[in-house]
């Protein structure tokens, strides 16, 4: 009987060992995708498969067969009838070439597997769906790009891709296709990259030595662009020349680290698909809708934006970390379980042979014992890590008490400055308020005062109260730090309110000729508000906004309801230069300045104040702003306030507490009314000071003696001076962007301007800096503070120098004298001009323009060059030689007075008679009897 139980136990036995060696086995793919990729050189074929796989992360059914062209196309057809005979679900292509693939992708088709082309198409129409970008666009969309940042208006040099490479022939259709609009831009040269550096440094620096006038670079990828970064550095025109390229992919080296570091003006958004190319797989394989076409987006990446976008790919990355981590540890999991499994069912084996054979209890026995020890281990081993953890817990408690420490410290620390300085405000107000009032009354009250005296005690009530302000506001920052700062709201019309404050404005805004324009959607507006609170802010933005828009731009004051009646926002939008990128990061922070270029700097307060007092009305201050295009503040308010912040009972009338602004200087001289004060001298001086208020000062002063012009920047200054070649130039040394020293320079190099002297006006007053102003080519340094009365009197030794300096060129020009030697500028000036006019004497309508033309400038600089070097008008200088060249003609007998005339290019012999007649005193026919000898 037992033995024939035997066989049956056995049997039993041998159908368990198959069941678990069947439940161990692992589970294999349901689908297989096939990848034919045509290279897998370069990063961004790199992540088209990082991206891929990382789809198929999540998604352990499906396995993925990569296979590697390496740019040839007949290995790519062998590839994919290989994928196919392997009895892939379905294929993913990237075609190298289209034309030479397309018979294996349609052979593919036909035998009923799906096929998505992936990146670049084939030369049919069958194949399941696409899924890539748009090439066409992205050229389109650098062009587009391209002429917001030229302004419409440059020359470019284009880096193409691998020739016969359908991403590189579209890009190329796209740009031009965009550049098409825009007549001002112009594609001047092209190098062939192929997509890599290794052919493009020497080429791109032919190119570019050939075309010093390219000014921006499109490379069809990243790589190519910092190519072309690395050879503008060599030849030193990265800060002229400006780069765009293609892909835009994340990480070390890529186009948003280069973008980033400046390396690269912008870069293109070209996605690699690979996660989107699964995505439409995984719908063709589970039997779900999917679109055939699957075109990619495609994005401007530049300084912008491009610190948004990296802060989201590395929160990718770091999600994606963490989806790897989780995937292990289920992984782990998975391989405990399946461990587990195995171990019970050997238990239960060992059961069954324990009842069938009893030899077998031993055996489980032991394995039991082997089990608890391993779980024996296991739980020594999670004491260890729990352990572990206690201890970091308690670094971590460690660490937070000594950051919490050095916290409350530096709040201590910044208590105690706070307090200093708010007492020394409360100090300072007293002085201020006794200088202030006596200034007042003596405006008010002295009718005596003669209007240079008014204007001086302006400037010191205008300071004063400039001061004054600066007090105000850190006291008020000191209340909103301590939340001392009450709002005490009223319901009243936000449109009247906010159109008072603008009025105050427009006085200095006519004066600088900026269009001040206040827009609103309606003519009540009903709000509760803070007046005197509120009214700090929009003069806060709308100072800001006049500082630093230039002379001829626009400030615009929008008022509109928002979020459905529900709150107003007011927008104060200038066309100013813009914040630069690393300072829109800081400007509401407390005492912050950022780089402001000509304008006088700023407290650093304004903003911050600003930002904290709409915070107190539980509203939001926000801003955005496109460097070199302006910037746009946004206040948005809440219509109604809590309870707690409306006034209770009567209220005092609503004050404006600020004055009028004060106009900042022109660029293009002073305001109309002061130019009524100007003398009708001839000798023009252009001043060049950075601080309106010395600007102003110096210009008032000189206008009792000549003609003023003024620029309050350097590189304005110069611009000036070539434009309307004064006869003097007073400027300041210390100035931001280009300096003094750096204007002289200028001036003496370029011949419109070299014979113009130049007074140097300077804080710096050591021996070494004022001998750098004399070797920069200055005729006069003076110091600050300076004598008016001693800096006139050396205008006029200056201006008299230069007239004894006129007539010596004059001398030079004699009768006998037809050119000058070129020994110094002014010389080589008027050496040039009469070559031009030697050359063209025959011509009857020879005139000033044309001239000026031959010699690239205006008619204007022209006429006042030679009013400044020889102290006449160009049509006499001209007349001049053609009378100089007569005499020497007359005495040619074989030509008649007539022919002398129309070579000479007067219009009539009797005109040419009268003028010669009239500047020898003697007709040219006895001129012509007196110098030739009778023929006997």
């Amino acid at each position: 009987m037992a033995f024939h139980r035997a066989p049956g136990v056995l049997l039993v036995l041998l159908l368990l060992i198959g069941l678990l060696g069947c439940g161990s086995e692992e589970k294999q793919p349901l689908y297989r995708i096939g990848f034919s990729q045509c290279s897998m050189a370069g990063p961004w074929r790199q992540a088209m498969l990082a991206g891929m796989q990382k789809e198929l992360s999540f998604h352990p059914e499906i396995e993925l067969r990569v296979l590697d062209a390496q740019d040839d196309s007949r290995r790519q057809q062998a590839q994919i009838r290989e994928l196919v005979q392997g009895g892939v679900d379905l294929l993913i292509i990237s075609p190298y070439e289209a034309d030479p693939v397309t018979p294996a992708v349609e052979e593919a088709y036909r035998r009923g597997i799906p096929v998505i082309l992936l990146d670049r198409r084939t030369a049919s129409d069958q194949y399941t769906a696409y899924v890539g970008g748009n090439n066409v666009e992205v050229g389109q969309t650098a062009a587009r790009y391209i002429s917001r940042v030229l302004r419409q208006r440059g020359n470019i040099l284009e880096i193409l891709g691998t020739p016969g490479s359908s991403a590189t022939a579209e890009r190329h259709q796209g740009f031009a296709q965009g550049l098409s609009a825009y007549p001002g831009l112009q594609v001047v040269a092209q190098v062939t990259g192929d997509w890599t550096v290794r052919t493009l440094k020497p080429a791109l620096t032919k190119a570019l030595q050939a075309h010093p006038e390219v000014t921006m670079i499109f490379s069809h990828n990243d790589g190519m662009g910092h190519g072309a970064y690395e050879v503008c550095q060599e030849l030193g025109l990265t800060k002229r020349v400006r780069i765009i390229g293609v892909d835009g992919l994340p990480g070390a080296g890529e186009g948003i680290d280069l973008v980033q570091r400046g390396v690269l003006a912008a870069s293109i958004l070209y996605s690699p698909g690979g996660e989107e190319a699964i995505r439409t797989a995984l719908k063709i394989l589970h039997k779900a809708p999917f679109n055939k076409q699957n075109t990619l987006g495609t994005i401007v990446i530049d300084s912008t934006n491009v610190l948004t976008l990296q802060q989201q790919n590395d929160k990718m990355a770091s999600q994606q970390q963490d989806i790897e981590r989780q995937q292990g540890l289920l992984h782990r999991l998975q391989q405990t379980y399946a461990s587990q499994q195995v171990v019970l069912n050997w238990l239960l084996i060992t059961l069954l042979g324990a009842v069938a054979l009893g030899a077998a209890a031993w055996h489980s026995a032991r394995k039991n014992r082997q089990i608890n020890h391993l779980l024996a281990l296991q739980n020594a081993e999670n004491d260890k890590i729990n352990q572990q953890l206690v201890h970091q817990n308690e670094e971590i408690l460690q660490q937070r008490n000594q950051l919490e420490m050095l916290a409350e410290r530096a709040r201590a620390d910044t208590e105690a400055k706070l307090r200093f300085f708010t007492n020394f405000s409360h100090e300072l107000r007293t002085p201020l308020t006794l200088i202030l009032g006596p200034v007042e009354e003596l405006l008010t009250s002295s009718p005596d005062l003669t209007e240079p005296q008014r204007h001086d005690l302006a400037l010191v009530r205008r300071n004063t109260q400039r001061l004054l302000q600066l007090v105000n506001q850190l006291l008020d920052f000191r209340k909103i730090e301590v939340g001392k700062m009450e709002v005490r709201a009223t319901e009243s019309n936000l449109v009247a309110f906010v159109r008072e404050i603008v009025d105050a404005f427009e006085k200095p805004a006519r004066m600088r000729g900026v269009d001040l324009r206040f827009q609103v959607a309606q003519p009540v507006l009903l709000a509760w508000f803070d007046g005197n609170i509120l009214d700090k802010v929009f003069f806060n933005l709308l100072s800001n906004a006049l500082k630093f828009t230039p002379d001829q731009g626009r400030i615009t004051i929008s008022l509109q309801p928002a979020d459905e009646g529900r709150s107003v926002r007011v927008s104060v939008a200038d066309t100013g230069h813009g914040i630069s990128p690393q300072d829109q990061g800081h400007i509401f922070e407390w005492f912050y300045q950022g780089e402001q270029g000509a304008v006088a700097k700023g407290s650093g307060m304004g903003l911050a104040l600003a930002q904290g007092l709409v915070r107190l009305h539980q509203g939001q201050l926000t801003f955005s702003s496109q460097p070199g295009q302006g910037s746009t503040f946004v206040v948005t308010l809440p219509r109604e306030l809590p309870e707690p912040l409306r006034a209770h009972g009567p209220t005092a009338p609503l004050q404006l507490s600020l004055d009028e602004p004060e106009p900042i200087a022109s660029a293009l001289g002073h305001p109309l009314e002061e130019a009524a004060a100007e003398t009708p001298s001839e000798t023009l001086v252009l001043v060049i000071e950075d601080n309106s208020e010395v600007n102003d000062f110096l210009t008032r002063k000189l206008r009792t003696d000549f003609r003023v012009q003024s620029a309050t920047d350097g590189h304005t200054g110069f611009r000036m001076a070539t434009e309307l070649i004064p006869d003097l130039i007073v400027c300041d040394v210390m100035m931001p962007g280009l300096s003094g020293l750096e204007v002289v320079t200028q001036l003496r190099a370029d011949w419109r301007t070299s014979h113009i002297p130049v007074v140097l006006l300077t804080a710096r007053t050591t021996s070494e800096q004022q001998l750098e102003g004399v070797q920069a080519g200055a005729d006069l340094y003076l110091t600050k503070p300076f004598n008016p009365t001693f800096l006139l009197e050396s205008i006029r030794t200056l201006l008299a120098n230069r007239a004894r300096q006129r007539e010596h060129f004059r001398r030079e020009l004699s009768i006998d004298t037809a050119t000058v030697a070129p020994t110094n500028p002014d010389q080589k000036f008027l050496a040039d001009l009469t070559a031009i006019v030697e050359a063209n004497l025959t011509r009857s309508d020879l005139s000033v323009e044309d001239i000026a033309r031959s010699l690239g400038i205006s008619r204007m600089q022209l006429y006042r060059k030679v009013k400044a070097v020889l102290g006449t008008g160009v049509t006499d200088f001209v007349q001049s030689l053609r009378l100089t060249k007569a005499r020497e003609l007359l005495l040619d007998e074989t030509l008649t007075i007539a022919e002398v005339a129309y070579e000479l290019g007067f219009s009539s012999p009797s005109y040419f008679s009268a003028s010669f007649k009239a500047h020898y005193q003697l007709a040219p026919s006895e001129f012509r009897n007196l110098h030739i000898a009778p023929q006997y």
